[in-house]
């Protein structure tokens, strides 16, 4: 499915058509993303970004999301890759106590409220925020609750602000005056966490943490060489440290991206198990024979649980954590095409991958609109299927594909799954007296509109 708009837009001082794709068939996704990816590897530029350069009267300082493609984007990407989201990083010695920590907070936080109807939400956002904290800060950083507590609500309000600021020119002078103001309470909110990160990270120069032999995410950045500014043009500029500006970008990325996919990712998913007891009752099962290994400090064997695998799975194909991926492309005079729709030469091109309506997309899957975890297990049309697309088919892309696809999927996997397990096995779940409502809300994440409601009962 693609469907079109175009405006126009200024760019090197000459009017060029803008256009806008958007794809919701997973082929033609997979012909741009992966057969095609070098051309479609960059992202649209957020207008928060050139109002933070113009606001600091300084270059762009962007994160690994928005950095154009090319070795300074490669040199933030592998850092954040092996340093913090590599599966040896994940393993037994340092994620897994995090996990444990803050899945025993957080069930004794909801067995304090559990008499009666609880908002599931803000009980999953205090303690999933303390495991990317920790990645990202060190052990130390649970010492300082005041700070964390700033920063928590700090990230919150940004990733609601940016959601509703897209990656495409408007043209009304109502529009633009709606983005303007958005962008002054970005802008603040961005100055309010640069005054409490600065200081940290003037600390952690002078003495880095030793998280138990780790260096955290923001420790990695600190003393990250990253390329000079020439070495795109081919020259060898040499390598420089990154800017504080752009270390509190890259420190904003990592916490509301990190936080957000996973309570999402879990909200949805409990929201699925409350409203289908019959699928938490079969996970349940599966949770309460395999005690031993669903405890946080052996998330590795977490794997072999194929039931909460396939539950996880199904909830990411219904319910994507991000609701759009964009990528942007500037054609030659000869234009180009994207599956059957021809783009004009000389073009501004944005494509918007609707990745909600792929994974319900009714020529690849089965009644769509049901949630079946049971697709996912052996003999299921969607057997093998996992949480990335593979080189040949995509039927589902909840973290991207191509050069772009999310560094977070590994970790969202094994968090979610501790958690969910850990969640199912304490307590059962139902629904209040009304129903569950699924009505979904697109903003930077794709929420559920009304927060998910439940009665909790502490199992023995």
């Amino acid at each position: 499915m693609i469907r079109r708009s175009s405006s126009t837009s200024r760019h090197a001082g000459a009017i060029a058509p803008f256009v806008v794709e958007k794809i919701g068939d997973p082929a033609v996704a997979h012909g741009v993303l992966v057969e095609d990816a070098d051309a479609f590897a960059n992202r649209p530029v957020l207008p928060f970004f050139v109002a933070l350069a113009n606001a600091r009267g300084a270059e762009r300082s962007e994160n690994v999301s928005s950095v154009p493609y090319g070795p300074h984007w490669r040199a933030l990407r592998c850092n954040m890759t092996a340093e913090t989201l590599h599966p040896s990083r994940l393993g037994l010695g340092h994620l897994a106590p995090l996990q444990r920590e803050a899945i025993q907070d957080l069930v004794a936080a909801l067995s304090a409220g559990a008499k009666g109807t609880v908002v599931v939400r803000n009980y999953l956002y205090v303690a999933v925020f303390r495991v990317i904290a920790r990645l990202c800060f060190g052990g130390g950083v649970d010492e300082r609750q005041a700070l964390i507590s700033a920063m928590q609500c700090l990230v919150h309000d940004f990733q609601l602000g940016i959601g509703e600021i897209k990656p495409v020119p408007v043209s009304s002078p109502l529009a633009k005056l709606a983005q303007w103001r958005q962008q002054r309470q970005l802008l603040a909110i961005h100055g309010r966490m640069s005054e409490l990160l600065l200081p940290l990270i003037a600390a952690r120069r002078r003495q880095p943490c030793d998280d138990g032999g780790r260096r955290p995410y923001l420790d990695s950045l600190i003393q990250l060489p990253v390329p000079g500014p020439e070495v795109a043009e081919g020259k060898d500029s040499g390598r420089r440290a990154l800017t504080e500006d752009e270390m509190v970008n890259l420190v904003l990325e990592f916490l509301g991206a990190g936080t957000g996919s996973l309570v999402v990712c879990l909200e949805w998913t409990l929201a699925n198990l409350v409203a289908l007891p019959d699928i938490q009752k079969e996970l349940r099962r599966e949770v309460d024979a395999e005690a031993a290994t669903v405890s946080p400090d052996r998330s590795q064997l977490i794997r072999g649980m194929p039931y909460l695998h396939a539950v996880v799975l199904e909830s990411l194909r219904m319910h994507p954590p991000v609701p759009l991926a964009f990528r942007h492309v500037q054609t030659d005079a000869a234009g180009m095409s994207v599956g059957s729709a021809a783009v004009p030469g000389n073009s501004d091109l944005i494509v918007q991958f609707l990745l909600g309506d792929m994974g319900r997309d009714r020529k690849t899957w089965t009644d769509p609109d049901e949630f079946r975890p049971e697709r996912f297990l052996a003999g299921g049309e969607a057997h093998g299927i996992g949480p990335l697309p593979g080189p040949k088919e995509m039927r589902m892309m909840p973290f991207g594909a191509g050069h772009r696809f999310c560094p977070g999927v590994g970790l969202t996997m094994v968090v979610v799954k501790c958690f969910l397990a850990a969640l199912v096995r304490e307590f059962e779940w139902a629904a209040p007296t009304d129903a569950v409502d699924f009505t979904e809300m697109d903003a930077f994440f794709k929420t559920m509109k009304k927060p998910l409601s439940a009665r909790i009962t502490p199992r023995n």
